[in-house]
């Protein structure tokens, strides 16, 4: 299972860190219990750790949730670091019992160890509070780092102001520490006035430039990211400045031997049913990050998963609907498509194809049916420089034909912009059960999840244009 999960509960954020040659993925654990409230127990932190993505050790619990009136009965996200001496955990505590009418407080909470990443003693004396100004309900995902080996500490979280319009309240707040116990509050790192908040704020510096990690749920749940020549700023948009979609949330990253990965969660659907509401928590899942020259960081599969699809075959296509009998004998006014056999639903499907100028949508069929009608579909759109999930059938308001969802024409949540000019590219498609990742020249990764997808068949399709196609292989 390359997107892991525990045998008991769903991967909630993921907190990376780099140490003794593993990568250790401390992550919420989500057991889904019943009203918090109800004397049940809080949310822990697990840990998962590997050398590849692939392969994985289950650590268990590593930081039991606080008892029923602690102020860590919930224990939210954090991070890790290391001081060359002790390890160093700082994580939110919450208890929707303690509060007030606006809701419960939320505190930051510190734990060390003496260097094994399994073993942790809570410092409750450390806990602190929001300071004056900012709202104590929102205080949490401290993120600790250095700007340089011989400077303080620093501490940014996802924090609110008490006094401003509430869509807009949204603060990445600083604060700053020579000893990792005592911290002063400092100018915020950055000011948006623009979100309810940025959760799960990740800096780090790479070459000449330095990133701003946040995921916010304002305009739209996803992971974004800001680029500077500084660590203080200013936070400037790149050219594709997320590093998902809505299937792929809460991501944080972590250098480990000169690579940069970010790990995220591929959320659930309620009901487990493809038209049912995106849940909290779900299945881990990992992009690689590639550094382009303006700062922009584009998105792929790490070579060690790619390396375990190893058994590799090419994909025998019909055509279907009159279709021509293979893609590339000439453009098409049309839309038109080729299916295969069925594959794995573990498997991972490459596809190289030389697009024709002027195509007006080209892609992949997941789960297809034998007659093409019903399906997943990876939709590249070069007039719009996206790329989109689809599937068919849509949902219906009624039995006539036209009741169709067709005012929905993709999944509203699920669209990349990526560059898609005429000539060669490159489309991997990951599937690992109900969950999946599509990632478009090593550039633009769209996770998703699709629980009925029917015989795992794929197929190609193009409309009002065509390409050539140069190989569709599918690894086991």
């Amino acid at each position: 299972m390359i997107h892991w999960r525990p045998v008991s509960g769903f991967v909630g954020d993921v907190i990376p860190f780099s140490h003794a040659e593993r990568i250790w993925l401390f992550y919420l654990l989500d057991e889904r219990p019943g009203d918090p409230t109800d004397g049940a127990s809080g949310m822990p932190w697990a840990l998962v750790s590997t050398t590849d993505f692939v392969h994985f050790t289950d650590h268990g619990v590593v930081l039991q949730a606080g008892d029923r009136d602690a102020e860590d009965f919930d224990c939210y996200t954090g991070s890790v670091v290391t001081d060359g001496s002790r390890l160093h955990l700082f994580y939110t505590g919450h208890n929707p019992r303690r509060g007030d009418a606006d809701g419960a407080f939320q505190v930051v909470c510190h734990a060390v160890s003496d260097g094994d990443p399994t073993e942790w003693t809570k410092l409750p004396a450390h806990t602190f509070g929001a300071p004056a100004g900012y709202m104590p309900q929102d205080w949490r995902d401290p993120f600790v780092y250095r700007t340089a080996p011989d400077e303080p500490w620093q501490m940014v979280l996802a924090a609110r102001y008490t006094d401003s319009p509430a869509r807009r309240r949204g603060v990445v707040a600083r604060l700053t520490s020579t000893d990792l116990e005592q911290w002063e509050l400092a100018d915020p790192l950055w000011e948006p006035h623009r979100f309810i908040t940025q959760e799960c704020p990740d800096v780090f510096r790479w070459g000449d430039w330095w990133y701003l990690v946040y995921s916010e749920f304002t305009d739209a749940f996803q992971t974004r990211y800001r680029i500077a020549r500084g660590p203080d700023g200013p936070w400037l948009a790149p050219r594709r400045d997320t590093v998902d979609g809505r299937a792929f949330y809460a991501a944080k990253s972590v250098e480990h031997a000169g690579r940069r990965f970010f790990i995220g969660w591929i959320p659930t659907k309620q009901g487990d049913c493809d038209a049912g509401s995106w849940q909290w928590a779900g299945d881990l899942a990992v992009l690689e990050a590639r550094q382009e020259d303006d700062g922009t960081l584009a998105f792929g599969l790490p070579a060690e998963i790619l390396a375990a699809f190893s058994d590799a075959e090419q994909v025998k296509l019909a055509a279907v609907d009159g279709a021509a009998t293979k893609p590339g004998e000439g453009a098409v006014d049309r839309y038109a498509a080729w299916i295969g056999d069925p594959v794995p639903e573990r498997c991972l499907i490459t596809v190289r194809a030389d697009v024709e100028a002027g195509t007006q949508a080209f892609g992949v069929l997941l789960h297809a049916g034998a007659d093409g009608e019903d399906g997943t579909v990876v939709r590249l759109e070069p007039q719009r420089g996206r790329i989109v999930l689809d599937r068919w059938p849509r949902g219906r308001t009624g039995p006539a034909q036209w009741q169709v969802d067709g005012d929905v024409p993709y999944a509203v949540e699920l669209e990349r912009a990526c560059p898609l000019p005429p000539g060669v590219h490159t489309v991997q498609v990951l599937l690992d059960g109900t969950t999946g990742q599509v990632v478009v020249d090593d550039r633009v990764a769209l996770s998703f999840r699709r629980y009925e997808p029917g015989a795992c068949r794929p197929g190609l399709f193009a409309t009002d244009g065509g390409f050539t196609l140069a190989s569709l292989t599918v690894a086991r």
